[in-house]
């Protein structure tokens, strides 16, 4: 094998490639998971308009994903560049209908029988909060080949939640779904650890950052969502409407027969 530097691929050229192949792979298990609910009927055409604002929306923004990794791994980053301006302005959107969708289901009533109302109240707002740091800080290092294509996967992972409950089996797991659906989320930045591990023969520090605020995001998400204040929020946030009746601490009850 020749040793001169013009036939060498640089690391980040092969890294391309592979962030594309993760950005596909997750693109995939969102179409498939929002496809299947569709298909069995529990999504609708007929569902309240911030609904299919929010699906719009988050799905947009996967195709965003998608095609900001493959303007990357084909080296066209004359357009990648400016269109990460538009993906910042896109996430701080998703911060404001993510958290005002959430909270309009929590008023209807609508929450997954595998969370509290008041953990959910908790959970959505705060993984597009972490979704959205992951993503600037991806932003800000963007210059950096090998800090800013790991953060923003980081950041895409931290939203992988709603796709994982719908694929993983519910029944199965009933009310650890909150921890089947978190390991299911930060497989994504083990499977870049571990690859680094076996290429570069160390971790990149900023997979430990997206892992440390994925575990925050979790650890948010069991303590606060828990909480006397969370309860309270939640009795604020339903006053006067339907959720109101849904006791804040209690899982609504699942949608199938449980054996007793």
């Amino acid at each position: 094998m020749s040793s001169d530097p013009v036939h060498r691929r640089p690391a980040w050229a092969t890294d391309t490639s592979f962030f594309l192949g993760m950005a596909i792979a997750m693109a995939a298990i969102n179409v498939t998971a929002f496809s299947f609910f569709a298909a069995m009927g529990m999504s609708s055409f007929r569902a309240p308009l911030y609904i299919h604002a929010h699906a719009v929306l988050f799905m947009g923004w996967v195709v965003l994903f998608v095609t900001q990794a493959w303007l990357a791994a084909s080296g066209r980053v004359t357009l990648h560049r400016p269109l990460g301006w538009l993906a910042v302005g896109w996430a701080l959107v998703m911060v404001v209908v993510g958290t005002t969708t959430t909270i309009f289901s929590v008023q209807r009533g609508f929450v997954p029988f595998f969370f509290t109302p008041a953990q959910f109240l908790v959970l959505n707002p705060l993984s597009v909060l972490v979704f959205a740091g992951l993503l600037i800080a991806g932003f800000v290092r963007r210059r950096d080949r090998l800090w800013h294509p790991r953060l923003i996967l980081c950041a895409m992972a931290a939203i992988m939640g709603p796709a994982f409950g719908r694929l993983l089996p519910a029944p199965l797991f009933m009310y650890s779904m909150v921890w089947a659906i978190f390991v299911a989320m930060i497989a994504f930045p083990l499977i870049g650890a571990a690859r680094d591990r076996i290429r570069r023969g160390r971790v990149h520090p900023a997979w430990l950052v997206g892992l440390v605020a994925l575990m925050l995001m979790q650890l948010g998400v069991v303590t606060i969502g828990r909480s006397a204040w969370a309860a309270g929020l939640h009795a604020q946030v339903t006053a006067g409407t339907p959720g109101a009746a849904m006791a804040a601490d209690d899982y609504p009850p699942p949608p199938f027969p449980v054996a007793p």
